[in-house]
């Protein structure tokens, strides 16, 4: 469909600088990142603002901080956030084997989980503390393969 300069630019649920746009005979419904392979290097898009690719119920997050110095008892039921001015999610968070490394789990799908961003986790008013989310294990979980696995790898930015 395209090319792009590296998908190291864009994140999930992104909507603008896709350069995608303008195209005879096209509805000008805009289009959203909804997947990255960062092996192929291949970008992912689709027309729905609330495409199911951008939905995950989990995460895992890592470079865990705690306010109180150490981690609260695990498995934990409390909230969490993983954007700014997001209405509190509940959730359990859940040990991974290791101390600095979680398996989020929440009750209600969330929009565009994008690794990089921060996961931040509340008892309440009081901030218990947070994580770098590393990745969302149920994305696709719908599909054995993603749709574009049976395409040749583009190479150069596949769009």
């Amino acid at each position: 469909m395209g090319s792009h300069d590296g998908i190291m630019y864009y994140t999930l649920g992104q909507r603008h600088g896709l350069r995608l746009g303008g195209r005879r005979g096209e509805s000008g419904t805009p289009w959203y990142v909804v997947a990255k392979d960062a092996l192929t290097n291949t970008l992912v898009v689709a027309r729905d603002h609330d495409h199911p690719w951008l939905y995950s119920t989990t995460l895992v997050a890592g470079q865990l901080s705690w306010v109180a110095g150490v981690s609260p008892m695990l498995p934990l039921t409390c909230h969490a956030k993983v954007r700014y001015r997001q209405e509190d999610q509940a959730c359990v968070v859940t040990a991974l084997g290791d101390d600095d490394t979680v398996l989020v789990t929440f009750t209600v799908p969330q929009r565009a989980i994008a690794p990089g961003q921060s996961v931040v986790f509340y008892q309440g008013e009081e901030c218990l503390g947070g994580g770098v989310i590393e990745c969302t294990p149920t994305h696709h979980a719908t599909s054995v393969d993603p749709p574009w696995a049976h395409l040749p790898s583009m190479g150069g930015g596949a769009v």
